[in-house]
């Protein structure tokens, strides 16, 4: 495995507007959020004076207890041990509980965060950073997570909708016999298959699974992973809950930042509610404020404000934020600094800062995670037999293929010629036509249009006929695109990370570590 060359995401064509925007810093009252280290030493510094001492040992606490029926590696030992200490922050980065890790991706991003943690403390030898995976146990769209896909295969199980999927106990193993026909042969497929027996064991919960695998791929590296849905952790988010119930903070604090965000870059990732709450019972169930009460919606049950408060008071493992209150969540209850996410996660956490301000929250650095793409060696060769280069694939492909069809096409260079004669023509004519009557300069100009559309049609034409003529060419072409982008998107939103590391075991993890240059958002292509 080596890597080939590296795309920065100003570069690619896909990568939305306002990433590319925060991350050249013209997004407005956002640049102390770029990474840089200048900005992340007024981040520690932030983080020092607005982290209570009581919350640093609560969290430390409920790691612990969450920790208790694992073997700590050496690395895990010392940061957790670290955590208790004022002069140590967290980064972190966070993601569903997809069966078996879902996409590719999920590997990414936390070797991203590991790196950051270990780059940081050469920079400030000072302070300690712990690299934390926040897992979203508490979600509850289990037809999102409950698949993942290989190369060959596309994977699922079976469970109840509509709980907190952490909750949600492994009751279908089919799966698990369909992976190992497939894995094995591979050199570390019996890894692979052992870790999924292990992790979804009949019984376990899905929060339960996770934590075994990411604790089978991180352990070594020192991460922490730390699962929300608990009742010490949500007891420190009572004011922000009580205040999104009665006065619907968020809703009105962020209104203005997302109209802003929303006239410039379209429509925002989340639109915030008036109420950012669900309420957990055996389900996971919105609640809205109607008619002077609280409504759990879609469940015959509602409570006044007094009763609400009460519940909140006493029961507050039964209140779970939402995507945009979730955030707030993890930068109250850590002493974070950064956090790492894909390019739709940044954009709805930069709907917040106004709220954050609002409640004296600190808001966090905000790095786009590194994207990986690994291509076989024969597949690039195929790129360079067509005198293209990687980077053509994340460009708009559609203008490439035209190029590629009309190179050295003689009929397209005449067209052009005789279409500029043209254009000359009328412009001489419209001049000349502007000195007598109204409806023959009209007239003139309607002509002009007329022309020059007959020239697109013949453009056109001229495309379609070099599209059948080489039609063998674009169906070799289409076939790499696919291969680089399969199912028409990056690879790493697809392919499920046993991909890879059925052939190449822990090198892999290892290798795509290295090459994470924490300080760029970019695309990093490897041959494998």
């Amino acid at each position: 495995m080596k890597k080939i060359t590296n795309i920065p995401f100003l570069d690619i064509d896909s990568i939305p507007l306002l990433i590319k925007d925060f991350l050249t810093q013209k997004v407005p009252g956002f640049d102390a959020k770029v990474f840089t280290y200048e900005n992340m030493e007024q981040q520690i510094g932030l983080k020092s004076k607005s982290f209570p001492k009581e919350q640093r040992e609560t969290l430390c606490k409920v790691l612990e207890k969450q920790y208790s029926a694992f073997k700590l590696s050496d690395k895990q030992q010392e940061n957790l041990a670290l955590l208790g200490e004022e002069n140590t922050f967290t980064v972190t980065t966070g993601h569903q509980l997809n069966l078996f890790t879902g996409p590719a991706f999920f590997v990414y991003k936390i070797l991203q965060t590991i790196k950051l943690a270990e780059v940081l403390k050469g920079k400030f030898p000072d302070a300690h950073f712990v690299p934390l995976f926040w897992m979203a146990s508490e979600d509850h769209d289990f037809e999102e997570i409950n698949h993942f896909k290989t190369t060959e295969n596309y994977y699922e199980t079976k469970g109840k909708s509509g709980g907190a999927v952490g909750q949600i106990k492994v009751e279908d193993t089919f799966f698990i016999s369909q992976f190992e026909e497939e894995f094995k042969d591979s050199v570390f497929g019996t890894e692979l298959i052992l870790l999924l027996k292990k992790a979804y064991k009949i019984g376990n919960t899905l929060t339960q699974a996770t934590q075994i695998i990411v604790q089978e791929l991180f352990s070594d590296f020192g991460l922490l992973v730390l699962d929300g849905d608990d009742v010490e952790l949500k007891s420190a988010m009572k004011p922000v809950f009580k205040e999104d119930l009665v006065n619907q903070t968020l809703s009105k604090k962020s209104e203005d930042l997302v109209s802003l965000l929303s006239e410039k870059y379209g429509k925002v990732q989340v639109n915030p509610r008036e109420i950012n709450l669900f309420y957990l019972s055996e389900t996971r169930d919105r609640i809205a404020f109607e008619d002077g009460r609280y409504h759990i919606v879609d469940r015959k049950q509602s409570f006044s404000e007094e009763e609400i408060l009460n519940e909140l008071e006493n029961h507050p493992e039964r209140f779970s934020p939402n995507a945009l209150l979730r955030p707030v969540y993890q930068e109250t209850v850590l002493p974070n600094l950064a956090y790492i996410g894909g390019n739709a996660e940044i954009m709805y956490w930069l709907e917040l800062k106004d709220y954050f301000d609002e409640i004296n929250l600190p808001f966090p650095i905000l790095i786009p995670r590194n994207s990986m793409l690994m291509l076989r060696e024969k597949t690039l060769n195929k790129i360079e037999k067509f005198d293209l280069e990687i980077s053509d694939f994340f460009k708009n492909f559609a203008t490439v293929m035209k190029g590629l069809l009309l190179e050295g096409n003689e009929i397209l260079p005449y067209l052009n010629k005789q279409e500029e004669v043209l254009k000359k023509h009328f412009t001489e004519l419209k001049e000349q036509a502007s000195l007598t009557e109204k409806t023959f300069g009209n007239l003139v100009g309607a002509e002009e249009t007329r022309q020059l559309k007959s020239f697109d049609r013949m453009k056109k034409r001229l495309l379609r006929a070099e599209r059948i003529k080489q039609s063998e060419k674009m169906e070799r072409l289409e076939k790499i695109f696919s291969t680089v982008h399969p199912g028409n998107i990056w690879q790493e939103r697809i392919y499920n990370f046993s991909v890879f590391y059925a052939d190449l075991g822990r090198d892999w993890l290892y290798n795509c570590y290295e090459e994470i240059e924490v300080e760029k958002s970019e695309l990093i292509i490897f041959t494998i």
